[in-house]
């Protein structure tokens, strides 16, 4: 029985071989490896990855699909939504243990993300299949129209690149939009930070973007009494990620 794409869960099904086989060569899974894939929906990219893999954790959140999946005798399927799930705890997480890939659902993609961020400590590389537009935010540079709070939110802790272009054509449905695969992957030394002190001060500070930090950043530090010469002359986006940690690293939360 055919599986119809459900709208509600973002459902863009991969069905392009092509596209398939040079996603599955950018992961390189090798045998024994830990890793995730969420939203394997008709297992397109799954079967490749286990093929290698041997074994391999999937998380679904459609039912069906879940039930289809739990009939594969090599995979261990987790149904559940994945902004719940705890990957900290899950098999094979140990620090910089967890290959994490995926044809993330467009419509929460962001919140994925940031959830991942949140357990960055176990993951040793992120493989996902986006928007090309959300991934020209990720990886964007400075004081380009691209560069906004996602880029700074990301930057700080991963090494990014945009290794595969995805027409809309390789999807059954297809989408409206282009596609592109990011590689992520966790810095080994990253700066320390409060995450929830950086996250709100980014936020502020591309709340709107066309104004000079002085009338958005400027009274946040003003609240925080804070000292330096950082620069409120400019706009959010010409602000290299580097400063925003260090701005995060000398104020308080």
């Amino acid at each position: 029985m055919k599986h119809i794409a459900r709208k509600r869960f973002g459902q863009h099904f991969l069905t392009d071989p092509g596209v398939i086989d040079a996603i599955v060569r950018a992961i390189d899974p090798r045998a024994g490896q830990a890793m995730v894939e969420i939203g394997p929906g008709l297992a397109a990219l799954t079967q490749p990855l286990v093929e290698r893999l041997g074994r391999l954790r999937v998380i679904e959140l459609d039912r069906d699909l879940a039930v289809r999946l739990r009939a594969h005798g090599q995979l261990d399927v987790t149904e559940a939504d994945v902004l719940t799930v705890d990957f900290s705890a899950l098999p094979g997480a140990a620090p910089a243990g967890l290959r994490v890939v995926g044809n993330l659902p467009y419509n929460i993609s962001t919140p994925i993300l940031f959830h991942l961020l949140d357990h960055v400590g176990v993951v040793k590389d992120q493989h996902f299949m986006l928007q090309k537009e959300v991934i020209d935010r990720m990886v964007a540079a400075p004081a380009t129209a691209d560069y906004g709070r996602l880029s700074v939110m990301l930057q700080w802790r991963y090494a990014m690149e945009d290794v595969l272009f995805v027409p809309p054509e390789a999807f059954d449905p297809p989408p409206k939009v282009d596609s592109a695969v990011v590689r992520m992957v966790p810095l080994p030394e990253p700066p320390p930070i409060d995450l929830a002190h950086f996250g709100a001060m980014v936020q502020i500070a591309f709340s709107q973007r066309r104004k000079i930090l002085r009338h958005t950043l400027g009274k946040w530090l003003e609240q925080r009494h804070a000292t330096g010469n950082f620069d409120l002359q400019r706009r959010a986006e010409e602000v290299p990620v580097s400063e925003y940690v260090h701005l995060a690293q000398t104020t308080q939360a």
